[in-house]
């Protein structure tokens, strides 16, 4: 079965360039498009995609709002953002929002294409462009030392039953391969939900991490 997806953006040639080469792939279906997040919202009611590939920055509704509003709704359809310029605050406000992914706009179609089947399957992504801008900020959020997050934090916020599990094996010691061996994913798909895991989180490394699973998760 062909995967659904969704195009959100408020410029048109966007929308049909990104349908045309969607369009090549066998296992992709572009189910509709929208202008902006108010239109989004509405069609996914009715269309019931996969995956929505939603523009950041749009009129109306941007894309963060559209997100927490699908996010609410349940855990389908999966949310991956598109976004012409890299920005950490917008990339921490989808990551907390509920997206599954955040891509540059200038992709190539196949690394677009895979990362539709990647979040489709239960995955999440950053582009390495972005991941690479966010660290310094995750860096400067993050607290000198391995010490907690203040309990004022959501100790839920935003995280997906698959993170929950990833999060909890990774306190216990597991390394990348056993908990992808453990969940039956690959070593790849576990570093990408580690990669968005560690965005929600504001934590620098697997230690601050487990720290916080410790604390805020019960097995």
């Amino acid at each position: 079965m062909a995967i659904r997806v969704l195009i959100v953006d408020d410029q048109a040639l966007i929308r049909t360039g990104i349908a045309t080469l969607l369009a090549r792939k066998p296992d992709i279906e572009v189910v509709g498009q929208a202008g902006n997040g108010r239109e989004a919202l509405n069609l996914v009611a009715q269309l019931d995609p996969d995956i929505v590939l939603m523009d950041v920055m749009m009129p109306e509704m941007d894309g963060v709002e559209a997100t927490r509003h699908l996010s609410a709704r349940g855990p389908r359809p999966a949310v991956i953002m598109l976004t012409t310029f890299p920005d950490d605050e917008r990339v921490l406000q989808s990551i907390a929002a509920g997206a599954r992914g955040y891509l540059l706009k200038d992709v190539d179609h196949r690394v677009l294409a895979d990362s539709i089947r990647t979040v489709a399957g239960g995955g999440a992504l950053i582009h390495p462009q972005i991941t690479a801008q966010l660290l310094p900020r995750l860096s400067q959020l993050a607290t000198p030392t391995t010490s907690l997050p203040t309990p004022s934090a959501e100790p839920s916020i935003a995280l997906t039953p698959r993170e929950r599990d990833i999060l909890r094996l990774l306190a216990q010691g597991y390394t990348n391969q056993e908990i992808g061996e453990a969940l039956a994913l690959s070593i790849g798909t576990v570093k990408n939900h580690l990669s968005v895991i560690f965005a929600k989180l504001a934590v620098r490394d697997r230690t601050q991490a487990a720290l916080w699973a410790r604390e805020h998760l019960r097995s």
